[in-house]
């Protein structure tokens, strides 16, 4: 008899708070702090503006949360504030997904992303209720660029007719494109490799269906994967640039 009441306990979270939250936040961005905007760019402003709202805010709720615990490791159960850091990126990659399926369903790439991604975040809070130390320790690989990332695609939008957002963009794209590839090229693949080991060693058998562990490896892998892509691709996008720029004050 005592077991449902601690069940539906564990369920309880203030996800739809948080939901709402972004929506109104989305909302409001794009009808008032970019009423004046293109129309194109809008849906693309407000989206950066809920990510500003998750991204750093994330890190600290889950930095918070993981020393909060008292024996944090891979498989440790998740803690009250792991679960509410959890419900935290739930609430944002559902509004944002909303966001990409209404304004940019071509998006293909950023749709997988944000499906993979609720589907680790869903399955840790609501399936295993183990492991949250390790998805909000990839959660924080993940986020803690994405400042840096917002302010510098803000500022691309709007570098072909605001010359204040040309020079942030320009100013910022060199030691962000070196920030995002120490985090996703070096800190997230060792972590992974982290993960590997320890879930590999069978440690988490016993708590953590296999299922759920190797899907979320698979899904970090991914991700990695496809970082290193985008980064790589703006690292030769930038040495073009520059190459083509010398080349003109030579003439």
């Amino acid at each position: 008899m005592d077991a449902l009441p601690l069940k539906l306990t564990s369920i309880s979270s203030p996800l739809p708070l948080f939901f709402t939250m972004y929506f109104i936040l989305y909302l409001n961005a794009y009808f008032i702090l970019f009423r004046a905007w293109a129309r194109k760019l809008k849906p693309e402003a407000s989206s950066c503006v809920i990510s500003l709202a998750h991204g750093t805010p994330a890190v600290f709720l889950a930095c918070r949360a993981i020393l909060s615990d008292p024996a944090p490791n891979f498989h440790s159960p998740n803690t009250p504030l792991q679960n509410i850091a959890l419900d935290y990126s739930i609430a944002y990659f559902s509004m944002d997904l909303i966001h990409f399926l209404i304004f940019e369903p071509s998006g293909v790439l950023f749709i997988a992303h944000h499906l993979v991604s609720l589907f680790v975040f869903l399955t840790c809070r609501y399936v295993a209720y183990h492991g949250a130390f390790t998805v909000l320790s990839l959660l924080i690989l993940a986020e803690v660029t994405s400042f840096c990332q917002n302010v510098w695609t803000l500022a691309g939008a709007r570098r072909s007719d605001v010359e204040f957002a040309r020079k942030v963009f320009d100013l910022m794209s060199p030691p962000f494109y070196a920030f995002y590839s120490v985090v996703r090229g070096l800190l997230g693949p060792y972590f992974v490799y982290r993960m590997c080991v320890f879930f590999g060693n069978g440690s988490a058998d016993d708590v953590i269906p296999t299922w759920v562990w190797v899907s979320w490896v698979l899904v970090a892998v991914m991700i990695i994967f496809v970082s290193v892509l985008w980064i790589s691709n703006l690292w030769m996008k930038f040495y073009s640039e520059r190459s083509n720029k010398a080349e003109r004050k030579i003439q």
